[in-house]
């Protein structure tokens, strides 16, 4: 679903077209001095306006495909280490390893140590307390890796399940890794696109909203306030939506 500002993005190029369309089509008539209200310059801004939205609309797919492939990379992550501390304790660990390796699978799973102590007057404050939630996907990657750091310590640990040996665990590790720098990268090219697209419609004085409101107040001067051709131009709408 197309959030208001892009709606707005969309709607403010398609405006700018038809104006460019409108004043083109008064001729020789529409004459301005100013080379950047020209119709060659306001066609090219009319194809870089497009050409950005384009741009951010496609970067914005590979944005969410990184992150709907990281969601499915980390899915299971919590249930795997379940099984893995469970699988060490069933080895010769011992009951200290097993605690470690317990530790961390708590944290990966953002559950607290003990709980948290209710204050005995309900009228007094909560105690100040450190988040629980340690859930963040760098925080993740960092527990299952000291996770899988504490397995390779315990020469006992060689369970017959393929999903449960270290090479497994160590190529998963990687595929997290991967999956989460994706999204990173991702992320910075879409806000880059952004970027370019407000500064094509939205910068000062040369971009694509600026223009149009120029090209009106050409009008305005060429053919009267009270003319046909400025009421026809005042009548189409641009606004600063940029992000």
């Amino acid at each position: 679903m197309k959030t208001n500002s892009e709606t707005g993005h969309t709607k403010n190029v398609a405006n700018f077209k038809q104006l460019v369309n409108l004043v083109n089509s008064y001729g020789a008539d529409y004459n301005p001095a100013r080379a950047n209200l020209k119709i060659p310059n306001l066609n090219t801004i009319a194809t870089n306006a497009q050409t950005s939205l384009t741009s951010v609309s496609v970067k914005n797919t590979q944005y969410n495909n990184a992150v709907n492939r990281r969601f499915i990379a980390f899915e299971n992550l919590k249930k795997l280490s379940t099984r893995l501390v469970n699988a060490l304790a069933v080895s010769d660990a011992p009951k200290q390893m097993v605690d470690d390796a317990k530790g961390f699978n708590r944290k990966l799973q953002g559950k607290r140590a003990s709980a948290i102590v209710k204050p005995v007057n309900e009228n007094e404050p909560a105690p100040v307390t450190i988040s629980a939630s340690q859930q963040s996907y760098d925080l993740q990657i960092q527990h299952f890796r000291n996770l899988i750091t504490v397995l390779e310590s315990e020469e006992s640990y060689n369970p017959n399940e393929n999903e449960l040996k270290i090479e497994t665990l160590t190529a998963k590790q990687s595929e997290l890794l991967e999956r989460n720098n994706d999204v990173s990268i991702a992320h910075a090219v879409i806000r880059n696109a952004r970027n370019a697209r407000n500064k094509t419609l939205y910068e000062d004085n040369n971009g694509l909203v600026d223009t149009a409101l120029e090209i009106k107040k050409y009008v305005k001067s060429a053919y009267g306030a009270n003319s046909t051709e400025f009421k026809q131009v005042n009548a189409i709408k641009f606004r600063n939506v940029a992000e």
